[in-house]
């Protein structure tokens, strides 16, 4: 079963708004949308944390919090 976030996150890259509703989402985003810049420490948490929420190893709330934290290191997390 998919579980959707309490909150979404949202992403801004080239003009364009991106929402993402779960752990799922987030793992198809890091892998296919991400800036060419993987190299921040916050990615590889994110990577790691997603994967583990998608397989409900760890609570989504988790995986959020990565996720999110990962989008503003890499200055992509749109604030509302």
């Amino acid at each position: 079963m998919i579980s959707i976030w309490d909150a979404n996150v949202e992403l801004k890259i080239d003009g364009r708004v991106h929402v993402i509703r779960n752990a799922r989402e987030a793992v198809a985003f890091l892998k296919k949308y991400w800036p060419d810049n993987r190299s921040h420490p916050n990615y590889a948490t994110a990577w790691k944390v997603c994967l583990d929420a998608a397989s409900g190893v760890i609570p989504d709330a988790e995986a959020r919090s990565a996720f999110e934290a990962a989008a503003k290191e890499a200055g992509i997390l749109r604030q509302t």
